[in-house]
């Protein structure tokens, strides 16, 4: 795995070993990436289930200015510490190592993100309790702005997305997984 582009471009990261993480493949994360590149200069980027880091790292590398990471996994937390000191993009990332709905209620008082990235474990349910969270709750960093992309297995279901008070506002499928893009309903 490596930085597709930008500031960082080329640079090798490093991934974290066994089946617990699925670093998203450099070919499906230049898909998303070039879906983005309009839409990443000086925003801040947030990466739920972050894994080793690579999405949010390409975001940085690429323009945003900012980037909170988070992971529970003291291993993956390493990793992504690693390589946001290795692409020397730490300055401008934060990682918080919390559950992810514990590190959404810290979360709350920062500014906006204009990104939120999860690339939950598939077949959990965790997309939708991510989602339930934000849409039960009056947040200061998720607004009618913030685009929400969700990384899934093929076939997941967001039938339920309205009910909470979102709509997919794009999805692009790969052989195995898909983006949802999402945004707060009007």
């Amino acid at each position: 795995m490596r930085v597709i582009a930008g500031k960082a471009r080329r640079l090798p990261l490093r991934t974290v070993e066994g089946l617990d993480t699925r670093p998203t493949t450099d070919r499906i994360k230049e898909t998303l990436f070039n879906i983005l590149q309009n839409d990443l200069y000086e925003i801040r980027f947030l990466d739920l289930f972050a894994g080793s880091g690579g999405i949010g790292i390409e975001a940085l590398s690429r323009g945003a200015s900012f980037a909170c990471f988070v992971e529970h996994d003291r291993t993956a937390v390493a990793c992504i510490r690693e390589n946001l000191k290795f692409t020397k993009l730490e300055g401008q990332a934060a990682v918080l190592p919390y559950d992810v709905l514990a590190a959404l209620s810290r979360l709350e008082g920062e500014k906006p993100f204009q990104i939120v990235f999860m690339d939950p474990p598939y077949g959990k349910g965790l997309e939708r309790e991510v989602l339930e969270y934000l849409s039960s709750h009056a947040l200061s960093y998720v607004t009618e702005d913030t685009v929400l992309i969700v990384e899934a297995k093929l076939g997941t279901d967001f039938s339920y997305v309205r009910e909470l008070g979102f709509e997919i506002t794009r999805v692009k499928e790969y052989k195995t997984n898909m983006h949802v893009f999402l945004q707060r309903s009007a």
